[in-house]
């Protein structure tokens, strides 16, 4: 009975070289699937940035704008409550 080897080293090659091939080609389909994610991602932000239009304020004009409006209002707070004196004052005395 002669010892043959279970596997021959052309088999062991044969089958290195496949596994390689596979690997390959899982390594193709995932680089592919992660491109296709990534590029999806891509899309989805660029559209949400597209969405939202850029500011155009700035805190100087904000604030200036906020202190225009509170000179305006503390104006007609002062004029209303000089003529209701007025009023008043009409009311006793008259």
């Amino acid at each position: 009975m002669s010892q043959e080897p279970l596997i021959t080293r052309s088999e062991l090659r044969k089958r290195k070289e496949e596994q390689q091939k596979e690997q390959m080609q899982i390594e193709k389909t995932a680089k592919k699937e992660y491109e296709r994610k990534e590029k999806e991602i891509d899309n989805f932000y660029r559209k949400q940035t597209k969405k939202q239009p850029p500011l155009k304020k700035t805190r100087t004009e904000e604030k200036a704008k906020s202190q225009r409006i509170s000179n305006t209002l503390t104006k007609w707070i002062v004029i209303v409550f000089c003529l209701l004196v007025a009023v008043l004052l009409m009311v006793f005395f008259w």
